[in-house]
């Protein structure tokens, strides 16, 4: 891994594409390193599910593991250059949008990776309403 290699993150929203709220349409990256992150859920450190029922407290709860394992690399939200978001119910997008924004918001200037977002029909719990993967660049 060469050391004196710098990080260079170009965030990029052609004119000939929609402007999306909250993240980028296209993510040029130029690191040393490329972390991928697995999917994060709404488990706590003890394992327990947190907020059974309640998007929004699963929402915090795994951008908190996000942030967590982020941290463990030397990195924040700045560094994210993707995220992959799988919802149980589209219906809790706004919350999600709202979590999200909170999240980016903890670093300046506000992170706005290249994001994709799928319903699906369950995750590997049946409890669980959110999970994110997330590949960052350092």
């Amino acid at each position: 891994m060469a050391g004196n290699r710098t990080l260079s993150v170009t965030r990029i929203n052609p004119p000939e594409l929609d402007t999306p709220p909250g993240y980028s349409q296209i993510v040029d990256v130029r690191a040393s390193r490329v972390i991928f992150i697995a999917g994060q859920t709404a488990l706590d450190a003890d394992g327990k599910l947190a907020g059974k029922g309640d998007f929004m407290v699963q929402a915090e709860q795994v951008f908190r593991n996000l942030g967590i394992a982020l941290q463990a690399t030397g990195c924040t939200a700045a560094h994210l250059v993707k995220l992959t978001v799988f919802l149980t119910d589209m219906g809790n997008l706004t919350l999600y949008r709202e979590a999200r924004n909170r999240f980016f918001a903890s670093v300046t200037p506000a992170a706005a990776p290249a994001i994709t977002l799928v319903e699906v029909s369950k995750l590997y719990g049946p409890d669980f309403m959110i999970e994110i993967e997330a590949i960052a660049a350092a």
